[in-house]
């Protein structure tokens, strides 16, 4: 006969995952791929993705005392993630569209540049 999983068991268990996740990274999350010489740049900081993790840790947990609940909360994560993640490509676009709308006094090279940085942010688009 399989014992009676508790809440705190639960929660016991999804710490023990993130702390194993924190131990190494996971290279399919986070990290688009680059071409030669650009480096990689990740969709949410370090410290979203734990903070992200965490609450989805915490919404997983509940689901068995309040199912109804930890699906409601699901929803407002995934929306607020969204919401992250949409804020930082409209910054990030912001960034590189200040970059070379500078009139007549932007270089090729600086152009060349900046259609290499909108190379890199429409390859991180599209992963997303």
């Amino acid at each position: 006969m399989t014992p009676e999983l508790s809440t705190a068991d639960l929660t016991a268990a999804a710490q023990e995952r993130r702390e194993e996740r924190q131990s190494k990274p996971d290279p399919n999350v986070d990290m688009p791929s680059t071409s030669v010489n650009e480096t990689p740049i990740a969709l949410f900081a370090p410290q979203q993705v734990t903070e992200l993790r965490t609450r989805w840790d915490q919404i997983q947990a509940g689901f068995v005392d309040e199912p109804r609940g930890a699906v409601e909360k699901a929803d407002g994560l995934v929306a607020d993630a969204i919401a992250r993640l949409a804020e930082g490509f409209a910054r990030t676009r912001a960034e590189l569209d200040h970059q070379w709308k500078r009139g007549d006094t932007v270089s090729t090279e600086e152009l060349r540049l900046a259609l290499r940085r909108y190379r890199s942010f429409f390859s991180r688009l599209l992963e997303a």
